[in-house]
């Protein structure tokens, strides 16, 4: 019985070599070409969205020619190529792997800001580019990621080009960290979790002091203060809401329409 076994093992393991020799052997279409032939050819295919293609590409080039100028920028293009495919990970692995083997590039200010894009357009799920969904009712630790890469570029490197468009985006951003908290105040107000409410709204003042979405956070802590009982803390916050913002809608329940986000081109 074993030997009998023995064979149709035997027989089977050279059926599966004979089929191996039987398949085409993959041809490398890129052996024998040049550090620029490559170059040209992962930046051919990244301009024309072909990105899986143009990543294979660079670090092909990064490991046959590790030195010299088109390595360095192989590992710049890697990255953005993952920014543009969405894949944040291995995206935000490209930018630090080059930020720490070439802290002094000339272009290192390009990366810190394209870390901070990364951050800054994270999807928690595909889906979520097709829905309404506002950034600013998300899970803020990408927003607060993104907040940090944006300010280091501007602290390191003031005269960068990418630094206006980076401290733009950081006002943004503190407004859209500060109307998380306004959101998840309001939460708690509905649920009538009034104390939580109030401290998260207050929270969200002190945090972010010249943040528009202040307006709402008054609202919701004058009424959390109402629903508590506390007639000083409520007569005094709608006195801070008259001197700063006599006509706010939120006298009247609230805007009556949602203002478009900027972020939504659609």
């Amino acid at each position: 019985m074993h030997k009998i076994l023995l064979k149709f093992i035997t027989v089977g393991f050279a059926l599966s070599l004979t089929a191996c020799g039987l398949l085409p052997e993959q041809k490398d279409e890129t052996v024998g070409w040049s550090a620029s032939k490559l170059y040209s050819e992962a930046k051919d295919e990244l301009n024309a969205g072909g990105y899986d293609k143009a990543i294979k590409y660079f670090e092909k080039l990064e490991s046959r020619y590790p030195f010299g100028t088109y390595a360095q920028q192989a590992q710049m293009d890697v990255a953005y190529a993952y920014y543009r495919q969405n894949d944040q990970a291995q995206g935000l692995a490209a930018v630090d792997r080059f930020i720490k083997l070439h802290p002094n590039h000339p272009n290192v200010d390009y990366m810190y800001y394209l870390r901070g894009l990364i951050n800054f357009n994270d999807r928690t799920s595909i889906f979520d580019t097709f829905t309404d969904q506002d950034n600013t009712e998300r899970d803020p630790k990408a927003m607060r990621d993104a907040f940090d890469s944006f300010k280091l570029l501007a602290e390191r490197f003031p005269e960068s080009k990418y630094t206006p468009d980076a401290v733009a985006r950081m006002k943004y951003l503190v407004n859209a960290m500060s109307q998380y908290d306004v959101h998840v105040a309001n939460y708690y107000y509905r649920r009538g979790a009034y104390v939580s409410a109030a401290n998260r709204a207050q929270a969200a003042i002190k945090q972010y002091p010249d943040a528009p979405a202040n307006e709402e956070a008054l609202f919701i802590l004058m009424r959390s203060y109402d629903a508590l009982g506390q007639t000083k803390l409520r007569d005094d916050t709608e006195r801070v809401i008259k001197a700063n913002y006599p006509n706010s809608p939120w006298y009247a329940g609230g805007p009556k329409q949602k203002e478009k986000p900027w972020w939504k081109i659609w």
